[in-house]
This record gives structure tokens, C-alpha cells and sequence, in this order.
């Protein structure tokens, strides 16, 4: 995730990280060609006809709505996201602070804490689409799938173990379980978000109305604009085309693009809430490197 201060002039006219210019560039580049083809052949060649642009003022409102609409429904993806994380990192102190008060055996703490801890490196790389790294592998118990799913079914296999030795009440076998289930249903709604994209005709929609809108505007555009019709087309291309990237961005909460949830940095939250409670030493947060937080 980009995290910076509110962009200056120098920013707004030099910043690529965080922008989606570099992945529309290839598009622009096309509208802006063809724009200052269409002017030379106007000019010099072949006059070519001149379209009234009424037209395309209706057409690009309903366009700037569609890609609004569209664009909040992105968001709404990517805020949800972020709400189901931070219930994740409440959850996992919750659940520390709870088992400091039903596990007097720290050996039982600290199974339960250290499982947690890998749970959400599970969760993340499942999310990413990644192998299991260390930091996901290293607190796995013995025998344990390196899923979230099967970590999950081990800590509560683990609490119903200490329930029948008699070493969890039935109060605190019910608190922590309940504390499970929450972490359990935040990790279902991010695999459902993962898993249901956008509808794929919305996409479909946009970019062709987008393509036909700026290939069609330089007609508008060549005998007001004159030589300055690749520099408008070009402006139009930008807004058109960037909303549009920024959706498609938005709508992947859990990729590794420069808007992306900052996962890794709210994993090693969740590794500095444990560790006074597991008798360890906390980490470092992690801090933005060259404006990008992970």
C-alpha cells in the first residue's frame, strides 16, 4: 500500500510509484497516435468529417457514471478487506489477553499464541496465492497441514485437549473457542472476496465503451482543437483509462500492487501484540520503503 503525505506540485507531475500511468501508458500511447495521425491526414491529406460533439459529451457522462459506480464498488471490496484484517489483529489480542486468563499452563499459551501467530502468515500467502514461507512455517505444529483451515482445527483440537485433562474450564473452553470462530469467519470473508471477483461482463463493458469513446473523440476534437487533439484525447485517455486501472487495482485487495492491503505489515502487528504474552522479544513494525508499506 502507498503511504505518503498529500502529493505537492513536484508529485503530482513526476510520481509514478503509486500511479497507474506506467500500466496504462501502452493505452495512451495508441489514443495519442492515432489522434495525431488523424490531425496530419486532416490537415494534409484527406479533409476527414468532423463529428458534432454533443454526442460525446452524453456518451462521456454516462461513461464518468458507470466507471463511478463501478469504481465504488471496488472500494467497497477493498474496505470490506481491511475491516475482516484489523478484526483479525483485534481477535488475535483478544485471544491473547483470553488464554492469560483460562490457560494457567504456559505450555498451553503459548501453543495456542504461536498458532495463531502462524495462522495469519497462512492466511496471507493463501490470500497472495504464495507457497507458505518461514515466517507461515516456523510455529506449525508437527503433523499440520500448512493450511489456515488445518492450523485452525489444531488450536481448537489443542483446547478441547486441555478441556478434558481438566486444565480449561468450561467458561474458558467456550470464550476461546467462540475467539476462534471469529478469526474463522474474517478468514471466510476473505476468501469469499478473494474468490468472487467483479463480474466480468462490468469489465468487459468498460474498457470497450472506454477504447471506443477515446478512439472516436479525435473526430470531435480535430477541427476546434486542431494540432492540440492529441493533447486533449490524451488528457480524456488518462481519466478514462486510469479509473478504470484503479478499479481493476481495488478489486484485489490481496495482490502485491502498489494499492494492495498492506498484509505482511499487519501480520507483524499481530507478532508485536503476542510476543510480550509468549515472554518474547517484540519486533520491529515494519515501516514504508520508498513510499510502499507491505
Amino acid at each position: 500500500m502507498i503511504v505518503r503525505d498529500k502529493p505537492g506540485a513536484k508529485e503530482l507531475l513526476f510520481a509514478v510509484r503509486g500511479s497507474v500511468l506506467p500500466q496504462i501508458i501502452g493505452h495512451l500511447a495508441v489514443v495519442i497516435g492515432l489522434s495525431a495521425a488523424l490531425v496530419v491526414i486532416h490537415r494534409h491529406l484527406l479533409p476527414l468529417p468532423q463529428v458534432n460533439a454533443t454526442p460525446f459529451a452524453l456518451f462521456g457522462v454516462a461513461l464518468s457514471l458507470f466507471l463511478g459506480f463501478r469504481n465504488n464498488a471496488a472500494y467497497d471490496r477493498w474496505w470490506e478487506a481491511r475491516k475482516l484484517w484489523g478484526g483479525v489483529l483485534a481477535d488475535a489480542r483478544s485471544l491473547a489477553r483470553e488464554a492469560e486468563m483460562f490457560l494457567p499452563d504456559p505450555s498451553d499459551r503459548h501453543i495456542l499464541l504461536r498458532g495463531m501467530r502462524g495462522f495469519v502468515h497462512l492466511h496471507r500467502c493463501a490470500l497472495r496465492g504464495l507457497a507458505p514461507d518461514a515466517a507461515a512455517c516456523r510455529d506449525l505444529p508437527p503433523g499440520v497441514a500448512a493450511t489456515p483451515d488445518a492450523l485452525l482445527d489444531a488450536l481448537n483440537s489443542g483446547l478441547a485437549t486441555a478441556h478434558r485433562a481438566g486444565r480449561l474450564d468450561g467458561f474458558g473452553a467456550r470464550a476461546l473457542s467462540a475467539r476462534l470462530g471469529s478469526v474463522a469467519l474474517a478468514q471466510a470473508g476473505c476468501e469469499r472476496i478473494r474468490a468472487t471477483p467483479l463480474p466480468y461482463v462490468y469489465s468487459l463493458l468498460v474498457y470497450r465503451t472506454t477504447w471506443l469513446y477515446c478512439l472516436l473523440l479525435p473526430l470531435a476534437l480535430l477541427g476546434p482543437a486542431g494540432w492540440l487533439t492529441p493533447v486533449f484525447a490524451g488528457i480524456v485517455g488518462y481519466t478514462f483509462f486510469g479509473l478504470a486501472e484503479v478499479t481493476e487495482d481495488l478489486a484485489h485487495p490481496f495482490g502485491q500492487s502498489g494499492n494492495a492491503l498492506p498484509l505482511d505489515a499487519i501480520c507483524r502487528a499481530v507478532e508485536i501484540s503476542l510476543a510480550p504474552h509468549l515472554g518474547e522479544p517484540a519486533p520491529q513494525p515494519l515501516i514504508p520503503v520508498g513510499f510502499r508499506l507491505e
